[in-house]
């Protein structure tokens, strides 16, 4: 069985074996302030800097709860009801697996049910279509595309906007 775990700083080096390039860097991190090459300390770092704004869990067997299989967080608007997903990750020896799905499901269920958010959003590049049908098969709705966001190794790549409301999350899980 698979549960979520807060994230630790022990998570870091499996979290950053799972990054093998710079274009996996930014479909995991979006163009943000991470480097590639990614290393412990940069990672160690931002979990220092993001961690009254931002909450990260790590998938994990029950039997195996120091074996990372994922990593999913939640950034939170402090004077909003909103709440940003990001940096979805499934460990490679994981993938194919349904992890992806229980990540996001979670931390919806956390993010309206425990947070009472009354909004959750994401960004998703735009060429990740197994992302894309994933995430509006969980009710998330596309919302615009910002095109041409991100010069990644000799290709701009766009990222499609989307969200989801407490309402919606709620109706859709009644049927």
């Amino acid at each position: 069985m698979i549960e979520l775990r807060d994230f630790l700083p022990s998570d870091v080096p499996d979290l950053v074996s799972w990054i093998d390039g710079p274009g996996s860097l930014i479909l995991w991190s979006g163009p943000s302030a991470f480097r590639w090459p990614l290393d412990d300390a940069q990672l160690l770092s931002s979990l220092d800097t993001e961690r009254r704004r931002r909450r990260s869990w790590t998938a994990v067997e029950t039997n195996a709860p120091d074996t990372p299989l994922g990593h999913i967080s939640l950034a939170r608007e402090p004077h909003a009801s909103t709440g940003r997903l990001g940096r979805v990750l499934v460990s490679p020896q994981a993938r194919g697996r349904g992890l992806g799905e229980l990540l996001v499901t979670s931390v919806q269920q956390l993010a309206f049910n425990e947070l009472h958010l009354h909004r959750l959003s994401l960004g998703v590049f735009a060429h990740n279509e197994r992302a894309l049908h994933l995430y509006e098969r969980l009710g998330f709705v596309r919302e615009g595309t910002l095109r041409e966001v991100c010069w990644v190794e000799g290709v701009w790549w766009s990222t499609v906007e989307m969200g989801l409301l407490d309402h919606e999350w709620r109706a859709a899980r009644r049927h």
